[in-house]
């Protein structure tokens, strides 16, 4: 027959094996997504720009990814573009329409193509296509465990495969900005001056109203570093693949929705800072 004080120390160790229970599953839950995840992310991020610096650069690797982000990206880049500048163009013009100034429909369609379309359209494209083919070929090859066989042999993965597809998304990034652009605005002059029986010379003239080469760099800008931060979650995400086929797919999915969340917030960060620094340009 148990005494009362050990009745009292079972139910104390019940207890405290509770608690610790319940602490376990907050920190494998909400304290792994609130700061395990991104302290970890902020380390490999780190150690990818200490591993910026070390030579030789993996020029080839680096074409080779380059030459796949364009080939993967260019078409539906370029789809995209034309009805985006077609909505854009559309709303933006039905609007000025009401307010009697349909001579700066070319205007208003730059600046809201050039400063936040074109960069939003290309981060997603390469975050989308671009991304979550890097996530499932690095995540591919943690499963084969080639890249613990490559620190085996001496051979840092960061140096040897993220950095060249990490600056190959932010290169790439930047001429698909520019692609961007241009087929947005001919699209939107298109629309404009089919649909909405707009004049060819006003749509082009009233290009420099409102938009200024500021407006180019900054949504250069964005590309690049939207560019950057898609190749660093794809790459994070994949080097912590686990649990075979299905692990590689979760973190492909995994890749695509947090890209997608960051670059909105980086765009609206830089964009306020740009509002804030840059004087914008009146008619």
């Amino acid at each position: 027959m148990s005494s009362p004080g050990h009745g009292a120390d079972q139910r104390a160790d019940k207890k405290s094996q509770g608690s610790s229970d319940a602490f376990r599953k907050f920190s494998d839950g909400a304290g792994n997504v609130l700061i395990k995840e991104p302290g970890r992310f902020f380390a490999l991020c780190l150690d990818v720009v200490r591993a910026m610096f070390v030579w030789p650069f993996q020029w080839r690797e680096f074409i080779q990814q380059s030459w796949f982000i364009v080939s993967v990206t260019v078409v539906p880049t370029m789809l995209v573009a034309i009805p985006f500048g077609g909505i854009l163009s559309l709303q933006v013009g039905g609007l000025i329409r009401q307010l009697g100034a349909q001579s700066f429909t070319g205007a208003t369609a730059v600046v809201a193509i050039v400063r936040e379309a074109s960069p939003l359209v290309t981060s997603l494209l390469v975050a989308g296509a671009a991304g979550s083919a890097m996530c499932a070929d690095i995540g591919s090859r943690k499963i084969r465990e080639e890249i613990d066989a490559m620190e085996v042999l001496g051979i840092n993965p960061l140096h040897r495969l993220v950095v060249p597809r990490m600056l190959a998304c932010a290169f790439v990034a930047l001429f698909l900005n520019g692609l961007v652009s241009v087929v947005g605005l001919v699209g939107g002059y298109f629309f404009n001056v089919m649909l909405q029986d707009g004049t060819p010379g006003a749509y082009l003239a009233s290009f420099n109203a409102i938009a200024q080469l500021p407006d180019l760099l900054q949504a250069e800008f964005k590309a690049f570093v939207f560019g950057i931060t898609a190749g660093l979650v794809a790459a994070y995400k994949g080097l912590n693949a686990k649990g075979g086929p299905k692990g590689v797919g979760d973190a492909v999915n995994q890749t695509v929705v947090i890209t997608f969340m960051l670059l909105f917030l980086e765009n609206f960060l830089i964009s306020t800072l740009y509002f804030q620094f840059v004087p914008q340009k009146g008619m």
